[in-house]
């Protein structure tokens, strides 16, 4: 039964209940988390250049859609590996001093990136893609340790009241990097060329370095056992008793592995819809817009308890949203609209909105979940255990979209670019249906209630 204690936090934020825009308080009541969220939406901006940058690099060296799709599925299993021992570093040590060590590996990779491309510029010949492979699994490495690492922080420089909040603004950040980002890799590649285009991110991770060096020390807060194979006993022990965080992470999985069309867009800019590089540039954003205006209007979020039904129902959404963007690129897969090609000009505009639109809203619904999602683990967790959550939590939501980009690239070879993400989304939509149905507990969870 619940006390009338309990009742006091709800009445102590009827203020939000009335609230539609982003709630802006953890930001102007904690100055710490202020300072790495800043830092962190412009280095990401960096982060999002250089990715789809890198897709675009690729296809131009190789012209092929499934060599586009091998930079997540050789990165898939030491980023497995280092999300795993990215938690337990993050429980075991200082989680300021992890981050500052994961940022300069990071920023290391970046580098290397931008010296192979200066060469490839300068010798005018098609170097071999392996060494992207090479840089760019490093620095999913270090990028998941350093994500899995910072995730774990918010607790700690926020209340816990306000990690739903924090959460959000996350949501806008992210909105921002994947809007601002893929647009400007799509206008810088096509003026200025591969080199310069990766050297902004060399310079824009500067800023979320900054941000992490302002971070107080944030020592373990109970002993813990050292990274390695106890450590990873702990965690895997404590999930098997979270039926609610397990299954967070499955229908994240079920979501990225299915709902992916992202390692399509490079083929599909050339050949379907046309406008080349910056029809890329357009769909990726598109999907930002979404977040962002999901997480602008996210002042309701902090007063949904049923974390269950909203992160299931969030997910079929997305499905259904992959689907119309499959049946879109179906449409201009027809040429009934006539002849598109890499130019600008040689877009299929009516199309190309209609596809930013659906991809708009996948990425709107996407948001949804991962608020609900974070949220779930960072107050239902504790904080000895946060690390290593964490740290499986970003091997969720960065794998799962690998394989994704595997899954899409591997069928759209043996059928066609738009059977991918129809074929995907309808299955989305299925799987989450018959999985409330059989997880009880999560379909009840509670927010006033945490239960891992």
């Amino acid at each position: 039964m619940t006390s009338p204690d309990a009742q006091d936090p709800t009445e102590a934020i009827e203020l939000p209940r009335r609230r539609r825009f982003v709630d802006l308080s953890p930001l102007r009541e904690h100055p710490v988390f202020a300072r790495l969220f800043f830092g962190t939406s412009i280095s990401g901006i960096g982060t999002w250049v250089t990715t789809v940058a890198v897709g675009l690099f690729i296809f131009d060296i190789t012209g092929d859609t499934f060599a586009v799709a091998l930079v997540g599925g050789i990165a898939l299993v030491p980023m497995i590996v280092a999300g795993l021992w990215g938690g337990m570093l993050a429980d075991a040590f200082d989680r300021r001093r992890v981050l500052i060590l994961s940022s300069v590996v990071a920023w290391v990779s970046i580098v290397g990136i931008v010296v192979l491309a200066a060469v490839d510029g300068a010798a005018g010949g098609r170097p071999p893609v392996w060494p992207l492979y090479v840089l760019t699994t490093l620095n999913a490495v270090a990028a998941t340790i350093s994500s899995a690492t910072r995730s774990s922080v918010t607790p700690r420089i926020v209340p816990e009241d306000m990690v739903s909040r924090a959460n959000a603004l996350n949501g806008i950040v992210f909105g921002l990097q994947l809007a601002i980002g893929p647009a400007l890799a799509g206008i810088l590649v096509a003026t200025i060329g591969f080199p310069l285009t990766f050297a902004v991110d060399a310079v824009l991770f500067t800023a979320g370095f900054l941000g992490v060096l302002g971070l107080p020390p944030l020592p373990p807060l109970s002993d813990t056992a050292r990274p390695g194979w106890e450590s990873l006993r702990d965690g895997i022990r404590f999930l098997r008793t979270a039926p609610n965080i397990r299954m967070s992470f499955l229908v994240d999985i079920v979501a990225m592995s299915l709902g992916r069309p992202y390692v399509l867009l490079p083929a599909i800019g050339a050949t379907v819809l046309g406008g080349g590089s910056v029809t890329v540039g357009v769909l990726t954003a598109a999907t930002a817009i979404g977040t962002f205006l999901t997480g602008l209007f996210s002042g309701p979020v902090a007063h949904v308890h049923r974390y269950g039904v909203a992160i299931g129902r969030a997910i079929m959404l997305f499905g259904a949203f992959t689907a119309l963007f499959g049946l879109v690129i179906a449409v201009a897969a027809t040429g009934w609209f006539g002849p598109v090609g890499e130019e600008w000009d040689q877009v299929n505009l009516p199309l190309l909105l209609l596809a930013a639109v659906a991809l708009a809203g996948a990425g709107a619904s996407d948001e949804v979940s991962a608020i609900f999602r974070s949220t779930m683990l960072l107050t239902a967790a504790p904080d000895e255990m946060r690390g290593r959550l964490q740290g499986i939590f970003i091997v969720v939501v960065t794998g799962g979209p690998r394989i994704g980009d595997m899954v899409a690239g591997s069928l759209a070879v043996v059928s066609a670019l738009w059977f991918p993400p129809v074929a995907g989304g309808l299955a989305i939509i299925a799987i989450i249906a018959i999985l409330l149905r059989v997880q009880s507990t999560f379909r009840l969870y509670d927010a006033r209630d945490p239960r891992p």
